[in-house]
């Protein structure tokens, strides 16, 4: 009996370490190898010197949807877990990760890095440790007049975004019914009293570090849009009169998961007819109709990384020739401004993409003068100085943008997306495609979904996601609401 009992007890230990190795993915993210943030933690500790930088992750949620963690803690550690603690050494250049200890959700709901030296190996951080001496190590700088660095911003999860999340603070800071603090807000307080430091704002250092995009990050943002184009390319063979917009937010929304995407990165903007003056339309209830142009506007979260894009096509398959004139100019000169594109100083070659268009105007058959006046209103904006195409892309689709002194550097990755308006029929027309700067030119990373009206109009014929649905959507009518 004593022999089997300890077969028993052998084969338990076996098959609990090799769970354990078996598990690596699910404890680590595999977007990153652990050296990427390794050197992201190297670059932060040469910008703060002899500082000290703290970092609160992202708290577990009262729903049951899927921990996400927070922009910046993710991309300091690449570390899934709720209430994890961060402090980064300038002095010593060494990071600790404080974790909470194994138990809790991991019964029902699987692994997670604990504070030991698994953590530590597999997260390639130098001290892992248990949560609760995260106090006594903010007591040891009592007294140390270091410099201490914490973000100030709230913090960015899911589909947030810089500029949402100051919007969301002056809101709550101007309503005399909340005027909670963030929890950052009160993180810092807490963290300000038990060390006697006054932190200084780390986020302004973060963002510049983050505007620069690595291959490994690039590569991340190119499946993500892939992901996007995906979706957009087929909601937009699905699309009929008489559909409704949800629908094709919901072809997207198939291929978003079907590609592994952990969310969105934005809610859908899916705007039929006059719907789409409202840049941020995102009710998706109106029906397609007959002679609409349909807006869509759609992008996954993707390993904590995101794209937007954007793209115009007729609710039927076919532009009408007022249509055909409308778009027909704006996507010409929306190539313009592509070719435009590339590193080193924005203004000069705003400059260069103003004589094209102008080209363009002179040889355009005009046959409305209200497209025409729109046309010309459009090309206006870049008659006028610039020193920005658009806005950044990355972790968050509005992302951080740290080096604005109006050039285009090797690793930077925004999208362009200009419209073209007539106010007085709610007419708003728009693409959007993201960019990725390179030593020598511009990738457009968009190119294989169509823009042009004969390659939208051939594309519109093809079958979509939706029109394979209707074989089955007949049983599904069975099941009694």
């Amino acid at each position: 009996m004593r022999i089997r009992i300890a077969t028993v007890i052998a084969c338990v230990v076996v098959l609990l370490s090799v769970g354990r190795v078996g598990a690596d993915k699910r404890l680590f993210t595999d977007a990153f190898t652990p050296a990427e943030f390794s050197a992201r933690r190297a670059k932060l500790m040469a910008a703060i010197g002899d500082g000290v930088a703290i970092v609160s992750g992202a708290y577990d949620t009262a729903t049951y949807t899927k921990f996400r963690q927070n922009a910046q803690f993710f991309y300091l550690t690449g570390v899934e877990v709720p209430r994890a603690l961060l402090i980064i050494d300038g002095r010593t250049k060494t990071s600790t990760l404080f974790l909470p200890p194994h138990g809790g959700l991991e019964r029902s709901e699987g692994p997670l890095l604990g504070p030991d030296e698994e953590a530590r190996k597999i997260t390639g951080i130098d001290q892992v440790a248990d949560r609760a001496t995260f106090e006594a190590a903010l007591k040891a700088l009592n007294g140390s007049g270091r410099t201490l660095f914490m973000p100030f911003r709230a913090e960015s999860l899911g589909a947030g975004t810089p500029d949402r999340v100051s919007s969301r603070a002056r809101s709550t800071a101007a309503d005399p019914w909340d005027q909670m603090p963030s929890k950052e807000e009160a993180f810092n307080q807490k963290v300000k009293a038990a060390t006697g430091l006054e932190p200084k704002d780390l986020d302004p250092i973060v963002d510049m570090l983050r505007t620069i995009k690595s291959p490994a990050e690039i590569a991340v943002i190119k499946e993500a849009t892939r992901i996007a184009s995906v979706g957009i390319l087929e909601a937009m063979k699905s699309a009929k009169p008489g559909m409704k917009e949800y629908e094709l937010e919901a072809v997207a929304d198939y291929f978003f998961k079907r590609y592994n995407s952990q969310g969105i990165a934005y809610f859908a903007l899916v705007a039929t007819g006059t719907n789409s003056a409202w840049a941020h339309y995102h009710q998706a209830q109106e029906t397609l109709k007959d002679g609409d142009l349909v807006l869509m506007v759609y992008a996954p979260d993707y390993q904590y990384y995101t794209s937007d894009v954007t793209r115009m096509f007729p609710a039927n398959g076919r532009f009408t020739p007022r249509q055909r004139e409308m778009y027909g100019i704006y996507v010409k000169l929306y190539q313009a401004i592509l070719a435009g594109i590339g590193p080193g100083p924005v203004a000069p070659r705003r400059a260069e993409v103003y004589k094209r268009m102008q080209a363009i105007m002179a040889s355009f058959p005009f046959t409305d003068e209200k497209i025409k006046a729109a046309a010309t209103r459009f090309i206006a904006g870049y008659e006028r100085p610039g020193t920005s195409w658009g806005h950044a892309v990355g972790m968050e689709v509005h992302d951080v943008a740290g080096d604005r002194d109006g050039s285009m550097r090797a690793g930077n990755v925004f999208t362009i997306e200009p419209a073209f308006t007539i106010p007085e029929e709610r007419i708003y027309i728009r693409l959007e495609d993201p960019i990725v700067i390179t030593a020598t030119g511009m990738e457009h990373l968009t190119s294989g979904l169509p823009m042009e009206i004969d390659d939208i109009e051939r594309v519109m014929k093809e079958p979509g996601l939706a029109d394979l649905w209707k074989g089955t959507i007949p049983a599904l009518e069975r099941i009694k609401k």
